[in-house]
This record gives C-alpha cells, structure tokens and sequence, in this order.
C-alpha cells in the first residue's frame, strides 16, 4: 500500500477524519482481558484517568478543546461491525480457535458500549476521567492515547508546507527502513508490532508494520494492533496487562489479601486461556519479590514479559528462577518491551537468543553480519526471545523535521487504572518514577510488597 502522507496531511478537508476506524483498532491484549472481566468481574466499577507523564509538551494549547471532544464523541459511537466478530469467532490465535466465547461475542455486538467521560483542562493540559462499568471503561485506554496522539500529530501537520511535509515523511521512511536493514537475516530474530498506544497516526503504523513485514519476513511475527492483524491477515500479538492485579489489589480486603492478589490473578487468567496465553507480567508490584513468594505452579507458565526493569538484568533473573524451580529456560519465553529501539532489540537478542563468544559484548552486534561472526556468536539460545517494538516503530520522526523542531518528538501518554469498586489502585513497577496512585497508597503498598529490586531511572516513553 503506497500513503501520500504529504498530500493527505496537506489536504486536509474532511469535517471529521476519525482517528478511531474500528473498535477493534487497539491491542489485542485489551480484548482478551474485556471477555476476562466481562467473565470473571461484570458488576466491578472502574475508573482511569489520562496522564501526559512529558509535562513540558502543552498538549490543551496544541489541540482544540472541540476537536479532541468530536473524536471522543466519535469513538463513543461506534460498533462492532458482523465481519469483524465473525473473524473474532473463527481465526486461529496463538494456535488455538475458539479464545472468544460466543456469548461474550454476542455481548460485544448487542451490549458493549463506551462510558461517559470527563474532561477538563489544567496547566496546559487535558484531564481526561472515565467512571463507570470496568467492562465499559477499559477499553477507553488504547482509543484514547491514540486519539490525542494523532491529534497532536495533525496540530504540528497543519503548520508545514507540501513541500516541508514530503522531505518530513521521505526522512522518516528513509530512517524506518534504515533499522530494518540492519534486522534483515539476523538468524531466531523475532519482533512484534506493540506501536499502537503512542503511534504518530494510524496510516503511519499501517506503513511501519507493512513494511516490518516485508522486510523481516519470518522474522517479523505479528502486531499488537487487532485492526490490523484482521484488515492484513496478519497474527494478532498480546496477552495481559498491569491493569488486572491492579484492580485486584484494589479489591483486596487487607494487607494479607492485598500480597496474595498478585497470585490470584494470575490463577483467574489461567482458568479462562492456555498456552502461549501464558505470560506472567511480574513488575505491577516489584519483580523481585513477586518471583520470591511465586506459588511453584507459576514457573509452568509459558513465560514473562518485561516492562519497566533493565531487560537484561530482568531476563537473567527469570532465567535464574526457573533453573531453581528445575525448569528448562530454554523452553519458555522472554518479551521485552519497554522502550525498545533497534540497538537495544539487536544487544537482547544477542544476549538471550545466543551465545556471545570472546571478548564481544551485547552492544557490539549491530547487524546480521555480526550474529553470522562464528567467532562473536553462536545461535545457542538461553531461552525463547521476543522483542515488542512500540513507539520507536510507529512513532520515530526524531530528526526528521525539515525546521529542526521537536514538536513530532514522541511524548510519555499513559491511561491508568486509578479506582476499582471506589478503592484506589496503585502500580509499583520495577521503576521508583513509574509509580502511580496517591502518595499514601503507594506508601503502604511499598511496605506491604518492599522495594526489592527497584530502582530509579528516568521515563523516556
């Protein structure tokens, strides 16, 4: 598919060109856990509330109050369409037919609808409140970062020339393909789409993953993003979220309760999917300490996705735990996801899908050359890797601005759980600047869960 993004930028003529296309243009994970908690919690109210973290960027000064309320008002209205829950219903994820129940799918086409919202601004910024049904305002996350996303992209848009807009989108091509030749052949390589959260637009992440897939080939194993997975038969990629123990340590009666949570979750999860399905999300409270007390059973899990820990020091802790457990790394599988760009994926990959040799170290492999070196690395992995390359994929114009500005520079958009029940929800993390919750809460869940392992880094994206 060939975009003018310079001309559709340039001409931009439509009353509303809507950001949201489809509701299934979000994770796939979002999904899998709506038919959890429509199962498991239909009657549990939740709210979230949407955070620029990149405080500097002056989102309400960039976007009209009224525009980001008729995409809102957009999003709200639409519905499933009959194609899409039949593909629901009959494709094959993970190996297995069948993941979404019938009931729950006819829930989705009769039922489901968007909650109401509340938006205010303060300093320069949109304040963004959902309050209602979990099953209702869960799904509100992924439409509403990629609506204030693209609308920030199409503020900056506005106030380039055609010409400036086709040297901006011929840089960013030129720069996307770059890293794609130096991931071209690079032998067990596996990526993943996870760009959709904090993507420059739609049509920009279409672009990005199509040409993912064209250049990587098998390498390139599917996106996160369900709208695409169905428009492009591609796999559809995800599994969980913070979101889930969150919301059960909110729920949870006292301390003693709130500590096992972590677990309990993780048993609910289980009794809904299988397989691949599988994958722990350690970091909601602390990694360190959730593997320290883990029930025995969670090292038959499939595997673990890290987010907000170094990878490297995170993959080898999780390797290190399932030796002691009696478990074959090399069997289970490792994701990363935090940040990701190029080198980063290439120095992981190295280092958990191979063996380095001599005296090479992680961030000297920059390309398939130097995983082919018989002298710097062998194909002996340590255990199955997978990288989830997210904003640096589908939203990378650093550089690219013809008027050297910063304004396409990807900015830290989170939506976070913040009550479940009227109990407020905290999220640790591996990362002391991650934390989110009210002070108080953070408090005492640091003293019911430690600080193991944590430490203080900055937030990038």
């Amino acid at each position: 598919m060939i975009v003018n993004f310079a001309e559709r930028a340039h001409n931009h003529n439509w009353n509303l060109d809507p950001v949201t296309r489809s509701l299934l243009d979000t994770d796939f994970y979002k999904l899998l856990m709506l038919q959890f908690i429509w199962k498991h919690f239909p009657t549990t109210h939740a709210s979230f509330e949407l955070i620029n973290r990149t405080t500097s960027v002056r989102l309400a000064e960039m976007i009209p109050r009224e525009e980001l309320i008729l995409q809102l008002g957009h999003a709200r209205g639409v519905r499933f369409h009959k194609s899409e829950l039949i593909w629901l219903a009959g494709n094959t994820f993970y190996g297995t037919k069948g993941i979404f129940e019938p009931k729950f799918l006819e829930w989705l086409e009769k039922d489901f609808r968007l909650s109401d919202y509340e938006l205010s601004i303060e300093d320069g910024q949109f304040r963004l409140q959902f309050d209602g049904p979990w099953t209702s305002t869960t799904m509100w996350e992924l439409y509403a970062l990629s609506i204030l996303d693209e609308l920030k992209t199409r503020a900056s848009l506005k106030e380039m020339s055609e010409i400036d807009l086709d040297m901006f989108y011929a840089r960013a091509k030129t720069k996307l393909w770059g890293k794609m030749e130096r991931m071209r052949d690079v032998p067990g390589l596996r990526i993943a789409d996870f760009g959709t959260r904090r993507r420059h637009s739609f049509l920009w992440q279409e672009y990005a993953v199509n040409l993912a897939r064209t250049a990587l080939g098998e390498s390139f194993a599917g996106t996160s993003n369900t709208y695409l997975a169905y428009k492009h038969d591609m796999e559809a990629i995800g599994t969980n979220a913070h979101e889930l123990p969150m919301a059960l340590a909110a729920l949870a009666p006292d301390d003693e309760a709130l500590r096992a949570s972590q677990y309990r979750v993780l048993e609910l999860w289980q009794q809904t999917y299988q397989g691949e399905l599988l994958i722990m999300l350690p970091d909601t409270f602390g990694t360190t300490q959730f593997l320290r007390s883990a029930p025995e059973w969670t090292a038959d899990w499939t595997g673990q996705r890290i987010d907000s820990k170094n990878p490297f020091v995170a993959g080898d802790e999780y390797i290190d735990w399932l030796k002691q457990r009696g478990r074959d790394p090399r069997n289970k599988l490792l994701i990363a996801s935090d940040a990701l760009d190029i080198d980063l994926i290439l120095a992981l990959h190295a280092y958990f899908a191979g063996t380095i040799l001599g005296e090479s170290r992680p961030e000297d492999f920059h390309s398939a050359a130097d995983f082919h070196d018989p002298h710097k690395w062998t194909h002996e992995r340590r255990i199955r890797f997978s990288s989830g390359w997210g904003t640096l994929l589908t939203n990378d114009f650093r550089g690219c601005d013809p008027g050297n500005g910063a304004q396409f520079d990807p900015i830290s958009l989170v939506c976070k759980l913040t009550s479940a029940d009227g109990r407020p929800a905290v999220k640790l993390s591996d990362n002391f600047a991650k934390a989110t919750g009210l002070p108080a809460e953070i408090e005492r869940y640091r003293r019911v869960f430690g600080t193991a392992g944590v430490v203080n880094l900055p937030v990038f994206i």
